[in-house]
């Protein structure tokens, strides 16, 4: 069967390596052969909360669900009350006047807009800049587009700050896009304003687009998250993405949206037009709900993470395991353990030894790009006391490295 070259050149990604690994343990939690009493899989590796929506919004969606107009396919047209909606929360909560009509756009899930963006704005072969760590979304979008892509490192050592500088004039003015996001996935930091605004005065300068991908508005735990709405330039060069699955827990509805440029909204429908229609009325009519009566949610989880964020880093603490608390809710971004680096483990390999012998699933930092490795990243989606078990699992493997590894490993 011929296959793309495209699709050749994604690979294989970490979300899908793990998912094999994953499946592979329960199969053996289902093997008789294996010893009594192997440790049940706690999956650490998806920001995909355990927490609730809020109930009205599932209300609504179940009210929806009533009407026959939602089991019909869903044009853009049909979607202006979830736009208008959206309009109405970006000046709530950034005080910007936004046109529903010409500036706002449905998603379906922001990684769906990140990855299709680039095919609305480059020509194969232009360059497109991109963080490094970065959400893999991201980079395979950039593939998809045949775009020229470059990396641009960010450092623990520097408080993972986009070192705009390190980029030479030539180079500024060759670049087409720039795709950021801060709060920052996977590094867990949220970010200054003023790292966007200098983006932004760049893209400006320059004349390329600037892609601000921003699901973790909500959830910065210290300070206040960037936003490019913040920037009363916006419309002169970006577009940012939002999302119902971090702030409203709603991840497995895929509802999110995208305000932006004019020239940049149209481009990314007309390009949408001819790849999906939008999601159910019913499933709008719960994001609406969730915009309009829920705003005080994000603020609740907030609360939960700052408990699991403090509690699981102080049980890994404690079980020697070094690490810096992050500035924004969800994730923990752990270095690869010196006991690991001297058995010779880099972080894709660390992550499956720690998988098959305690049933504790991480994300290897190598799947965010080459700056994540010697890097994992740790999701904060089950309750205090599990977490903290896993903790125990962690810290009882690690103490076993100063042994005999097997000869798998």
């Amino acid at each position: 069967m011929p296959i793309s070259e495209r699709v050749t050149r994604l690979g294989q990604g970490v979300f899908a390596r793990n998912d094999r690994r994953k499946i592979a343990y329960g199969e053996g939690l289902l093997n008789p052969e294996l010893p009594a009493g192997r440790p049940p899989l706690l999956d650490l590796s998806l920001g995909s909360t355990d927490l609730a929506p809020p109930p009205v919004a599932l209300e609504a969606m179940a009210s929806a669900l009533q009407q026959p107009s939602s089991a019909s396919y869903c044009l853009h047209g049909a979607t202006l009350p979830f736009r208008e909606a959206v309009a109405a929360w970006a000046q709530r909560r950034f005080g910007v006047t936004v046109d529903p009509e010409r500036e706002v756009l449905l998603l379906v899930g922001s990684q769906e807009g990140t990855a299709h963006l680039p095919l609305a704005v480059l020509n194969p072969g232009e360059p497109a800049l991109l963080l490094d760590p970065y959400y893999p979304s991201h980079r395979g979008g950039l593939h998809l587009a045949s775009a020229c892509t470059e990396l641009l490192p960010l450092r623990a050592d520097q408080g993972w700050r986009p070192p705009f500088e390190a980029i030479s004039p030539v180079a500024w003015d060759q670049l087409r896009l720039m795709v950021l996001g801060f709060p920052h996935n996977p590094t867990a930091t949220v970010g200054e304003q003023a790292w966007l605004d200098q983006a932004v005065a760049r893209a400006q300068r320059h004349g390329f687009v600037l892609a601000h991908d921003n699901p973790y508005v909500d959830l910065a735990l210290e300070g206040e998250a960037p936003a490019l709405l913040r920037n009363p330039h916006w419309r002169s060069c970006g577009i940012e993405f939002f999302s119902f699955s971090k702030s409203w827990c709603l991840g497995g509805f895929r509802l999110a949206f995208a305000i932006g440029a004019e020239p940049l909204i149209t481009a990314l429908r007309q390009l949408k037009g001819v790849v999906d229609f939008n999601q159910s009325l019913a499933l709008q009519a719960g994001a609406i709900a969730a915009l309009e009566q829920a705003p005080e949610w994000p603020a609740q989880l907030r609360k939960v993470y700052r408990l699991r964020r403090d509690r699981m880093a102080s049980a890994l603490e404690a079980q020697g395991w070094a690490l810096q608390r992050p500035s924004m809710a969800l994730y923990l971004w752990l270095g690869l353990p010196e006991v690991a680096r001297a058995r010779g483990l880099d972080s894709e390999s660390f992550c499956a030894a720690l998988l098959e012998a305690t049933g504790v699933a991480l994300t290897p930092g190598n799947g965010f790009g080459p700056s994540g490795e010697g890097w994992m990243r740790l999701a904060l989606v089950h309750p205090v006391e599990e977490l903290e078990a896993g903790a125990e699992r962690i810290g009882e493997w690690l103490r076993s490295l100063n042994g005999p590894l097997s000869p798998s490993h």
